[in-house]
């Protein structure tokens, strides 16, 4: 198969979805590579770069078309692109098929089969392939680059000889993947960063990369279900809605900059910074709105246009936060073609298997043999887990009886086959050995017998397992080397006395190191 890139016609757009590197990958799946001339020069990637990875450069979207089976993009196809689509063609780019039901029934009609990048389910084997994290880590970063060229202090507070500079205080709006990417920039950056989300799970990851949840007190009936949306954040209630604009007008004169990141695919972005939050921020302060593109989450935003509020505030509503980076942005999402491209080839033979049972493919894929496929069934795993499991049954009390009884009878036979094993080992060594040696090893035998019950049945409560096994055996060489001490020569006075130095500092060195160890997980 022949896999194709044109160059993107939407205005500003700089990504490509294939690179040189991606390139020679899909290669190696024995597939050809084919772009437009000019397809990856704003990221950065040249004609010539792209021949030295052989691939065939066409001079117009035509003739890329006509040459390639498979077609990846990065935005939405046009009308006039759908059309050049016909029953052999695949393409692969971004769809958001709810918004786009008549481009998609166009594709369909034409035969064309479409995978939807943005499709891809949420699942651990689509790592590889979700286009949507991808993007939105990259955004999520560049947001915050983004406030500080447009934020007039330091984000770091700094003492000087000049004078004192606070440290800016940032709130992100929306702890999804770009939401994260943004509060790891901001605290890396030295900012006081705050973060907010509609799922309280979230809270200890925002708080592990050193940020403060804004916490809400709510009910449980208020509380949204974050895990019905496949890891989105789900529509919250009125009043759950509520308190949180409430929680913002409280907190909106304190934030020098705010960073909305709200938003779910499919829908339309729910507004949460209204007029009167961005009358009470202070003059100078920035609004970077991730959810421009659906709508903005905030009232003033206006979708490709920075703007400046009647009291100061500067108001991003960009749409290209990706484009801004294109280079390391077309490089990821080429990655993502390229798993894509190997979950379809999987002979790695050039021959593409487009398996519809398989729970990623089915899920991206939006249009195949004539027929719109969208919306997807839930992926299998997810429908696996969604089914009520059998609970175990409760056992009654003459159950639990007849299970201790039967466990204890087979702890008695196993303890008597080993003493009678061991009687009959010890009684065998009698008939051949001395009686000297048979004193002796008796001893041995009791105090082997002895030290392994009271090793084993030392509690761990205080310390780890493997702690209190090894203080215990160091207990014990401690008792044996206090019997030893002037007991008899010189040497031997001095190496009981040695003993019970070392096991005495691995004892004591244990609680120390055991004490450290649980101090990492209490919470100052």
């Amino acid at each position: 198969m022949k896999i194709g890139t044109p160059r993107e016609v939407f205005n500003g757009e700089a990504r490509v979805a294939m690179t040189p590197e991606s390139a020679l990958q899909l290669q190696k799946l024995g597939h050809d590579c084919v772009i437009e001339s000019g397809a990856g020069a704003m990221a950065g990637f040249s004609d010539a770069a792209y021949q030295e990875a052989g691939v065939e450069v066409v001079n117009t979207a035509a003739a890329l078309y006509n040459a390639a089976d498979i077609i990846a993009k990065v935005r939405p196809p046009t009308e006039t692109e759908v059309n050049r689509l016909d029953n052999s063609k695949t393409l692969l780019s971004f769809f958001y098929p709810g918004a786009n039901r008549e481009l998609m029934q166009l594709a369909a009609d034409k035969g064309a089969t479409v995978i939807a990048m943005d499709m891809v389910p949420r699942i651990s084997r689509a790592q590889k392939m979700d286009a949507l994290s991808s993007m939105a880590n990259i955004a999520g970063y560049r947001a915050v680059i983004e406030a500080g060229n447009n934020f007039g202090r330091f984000f770091a507070g700094q003492v000087t000889a000049a004078g004192k500079v606070p440290p800016a205080r940032i709130l992100v709006v929306g702890a999804g993947v770009a939401g994260l990417a943004a509060i790891g920039t901001s605290t890396a950056l030295g900012a006081i960063t705050y973060a907010f989300d509609v799922r309280p799970e979230v809270a200890e990851q925002i708080e592990s990369m050193g940020a403060q949840f804004v916490l809400l007190e709510f009910t449980a009936d208020e509380l949204p279900d974050g895990a019905a949306t496949g890891g989105y954040a789900a529509p919250s209630s009125p009043e759950f809605q509520a308190k949180q604009l409430e929680k913002f007008r409280e907190i909106a004169p304190d934030m020098d900059i705010v960073i909305c990141t709200a938003l779910i695919p499919n829908r339309p972005a729910p507004r949460l910074w209204t007029k009167d939050m961005v009358e009470r921020m202070k003059p100078g302060s920035v609004i970077i709105d991730l959810a421009a593109e659906r709508g903005g989450n905030c009232e003033l935003t206006v979708m490709g246009e920075k703007t400046v509020s009647s009291n100061g505030v500067t108001i991003i509503g960009y749409t290209d936060f990706t484009s801004r980076m294109a280079s390391q942005s077309s490089t990821l999402y080429s990655t993502n073609i390229r798993h894509m491209m190997t979950d379809l080839t999987p002979e790695q033979n050039g021959v593409v298997v487009h398996d519809m049972e398989d729970d990623v493919i089915r899920s991206a894929t939006i249009t195949h043999e004539q027929k719109v496929t969208f919306p997807p069934p839930p992926p299998k795993v997810q429908a696996i887990a969604a089914q009520t499991r059998e609970q175990p049954k409760e056992k009654t009390p003459q159950q639990i009886r007849t299970e201790e009884a039967a466990t204890f009878k087979k702890q008695t036979r196993q303890q008597i086959s080993l003493l009678v094993i061991g009687g009959a080992l010890v009684l065998a060594a009698g008939l051949v050995a001395p009686a000297s040696f048979m004193q002796h090893f008796i001893v041995f035998v009791l105090s082997v017998f002895i030290g392994f019950q009271v090793i084993w049945n030392v509690a761990h409560s205080l310390h780890t397992p493997l702690m209190a096994v090894t203080n215990a055996i160091s207990s014990i060489i401690i008792l044996g080397a206090l019997t030893q001490i002037g007991s008899g020569s010189w040497l031997i006075t001095l190496l009981a006395a040695l003993g019970v130095l070392m096991a005495a500092v691995n004892i004591f060195g244990g609680f120390l190191v055991t004490r450290r160890m649980l101090a990492m997980f209490r919470k100052s």
